[in-house]
Order: structure tokens, then C-alpha cells, then sequence
């Protein structure tokens, strides 16, 4: 199995190694943050939800006038060759479309610029990953973001920076707060539970439509657990009693401290722990069967 430097990724039509890809100076990616991105779990070798961060991408590509520079079957079959280089059962493909190149620095779109497409996969380690039976601490900021968190952009420095502050308070997540409401994380979706209904902020341009926070609401749906799409206000989420943080790669995992004061008795409850072993059912519904 080749090391992560070594591992071929994909960059306007041609494969190469992650350490020999390059690009211009002059891509509007890099110059100004003018790009859009997906991170896509791979599950027994499987891309989870393909069809759907695909479908996510496209919605950003429009959101920002790119336009879409490869067809489905095209992104499906490199995909399937970067993560046939690697043998662990957990991957993450990085998938980041820029809007090409411009032959001088402008915020004008350039005329007839070329989408610049780098697709990587790498290894997930799983120990690396926050114990989810431990759960997390979290803290509430002020959301300082653009208004169309929906697209899925590469201009993350607003989170970047909630992730720093977390991170100094000894906390996993930093979940943001505008106009008095709770909104997700700097990294991840939002759920609560207050007598055993589930709650999380309905979609809108004001958060990223997460694809495993579609997964949770078709679970508790499917398996006839309450669930409801509504405003959460910064006294619902200090009076919950029970928050959950959602993404592709850390799935869904339970706070269990929030701005250093802990969330119920401070221990995962017991609507993720039925929540949590529905999601793993659900992913091993998705591993190739063996054949006979």
C-alpha cells in the first residue's frame, strides 16, 4: 500500500503522486479562496452516499457559477481508482474544484477560465478519531461566516478560526450562535434531544446541508423516533438534554460539556446510543455482500 505521498491523486485529467501534483500560483483557488469542495467517507471500499455529495458539489458549482466540469460517470470512475490503492476498509476522498486559472490577479470571473478538479483519497485512522462513547466538549461562538453557508466553499477561515478557539479551551467543536439561535458546528451539524424529541435547525443559507444529517433524520424516521426541523435557541441548547454533532468523517458522536458545564449528567444519552448503533447497521447494510 503506497504511503499517503507516494498514493496517485488526480489533477486535470492526468494521475499522478500526491507529492509531484502542482498547480499555478495564478488559480483563483489559491489566489482567492474561488472554489468549492466535497469530503466523501468510503466505507468497505465503498463511497458513502456518492450520488448525493455529487449532487451537493453541482448545487455549489451553480451557487457560484462554475460550471460543472466532469460528468457523473467520470467522477464515479476516478474515484473508484484512488480508492482502489488502498486496502484499509475506512478513506476519505478530498474532492476541490476551482475556477481555473486567471491571467492576472482580479475578482472578475476570467473569460473562458478552465475548472481546475484535484481529487485525493487518503486512510482514515480510526484511532485518531474522538471516542464517541467518551463524547466531546464543545463550546458556543458568534457565527462571523458569510451568509450562503450552504455552499460547500473552500473560504473557511471564519471556521477555522472557531476551530482554533475551541481547540484553546480544551474543546472539540465550537458550535455557532446568529441571532440568538444555534446553528451547527465549525465542522459538523447540530442535533438536541429534549424529552426524547430530536431537534435540528432546519436547512437554509444559513447552514451546510450535511449528508449524514440526512441520514440521521431518515433513520429516526424510519425507525419512529420523534424528529423535528426547528430553530434552536442558545437556552434550548444550554437546557438540552442531549446534544449531537454530525459529519461524514466523525458520523455522529454526543457533547457531553458544553462551555465547561456538562451536558445532563455530563455522559452520552440514551437516544444516540439507540442512534448511534442504527448508523452502524446502516453502514454495514452497505458493505458489499460476500458472494456464494
Amino acid at each position: 500500500m503506497p504511503t499517503l505521498s507516494e498514493a496517485l491523486v488526480y489533477l486535470n485529467g492526468e494521475f499522478s503522486p500526491l507529492g509531484e501534483a502542482k498547480i499555478s500560483v495564478m488559480d483563483r483557488g489559491f489566489l482567492l479562496g474561488d472554489a468549492v469542495y466535497e469530503v466523501i467517507p468510503v466505507f468497505s471500499g465503498v463511497p458513502f452516499r456518492l450520488a448525493h455529495h455529487l449532487n451537493r458539489l453541482n448545487n455549489s458549482l451553480k451557487a457560484i457559477k462554475i460550471p460543472e466540469p466532469l460528468e457523473q460517470k467520470s467522477w464515479i470512475s476516478i474515484i473508484e481508482k484512488l480508492c482502489a490503492q488502498f486496502t484499509d476498509e475506512n478513506q476519505s476522498i478530498y474532492l476541490q474544484v476551482t475556477r481555473g486559472i486567471s491571467p492576472t490577479r482580479d475578482h472578475v470571473f476570467p473569460q473562458d477560465a478552465k475548472p481546475t478538479v484535484f481529487i485525493m483519497a487518503k486512510p482514515v485512522d480510526m484511532d485518531t478519531l474522538p471516542d464517541p462513547y467518551q463524547g466531546v466538549s464543545a463550546i458556543t461562538i458568534d457565527d462571523i461566516r458569510w451568509r450562503y453557508c450552504y455552499i460547500k466553499a473552500t473560504t473557511l477561515l471564519a471556521n477555522v478560526l472557531a476551530k482554533q478557539s475551541a481547540l484553546e479551551q480544551d474543546a472539540s467543536e465550537a458550535i455557532l450562535i446568529r441571532d440568538g439561535n444555534a446553528l451547527e458546528g465549525a465542522a459538523s451539524n447540530l442535533f438536541i434531544v429534549k424529552d426524547n424529541n430530536i431537534i435540528t435547525p432546519p436547512k437554509s443559507e444559513n447552514l451546510l446541508p450535511g449528508i449524514t444529517r440526512d441520514v440521521i433524520l431518515e433513520l429516526a424516521n424510519n425507525h419512529d423516533l420523534v424528529v423535528t426541523e426547528s430553530n434552536i435557541s442558545l437556552d434550548e441548547l444550554g437546557n438540552a438534554d442531549e446534544i449531537w454533532l454530525t459529519s461524514s468523517v466523525k458520523e455522529v458522536v454526543p457533547v457531553v460539556t458544553l462551555d465547561n458545564q456538562p451536558v445532563a449528567d455530563g455522559h452520552p444519552g440514551e437516544q444516540w446510543k439507540k442512534m448511534k448503533l442504527l448508523y452502524e447497521d446502516f453502514k454495514k447494510s452497505l458493505s458489499p455482500q460476500p458472494s456464494h
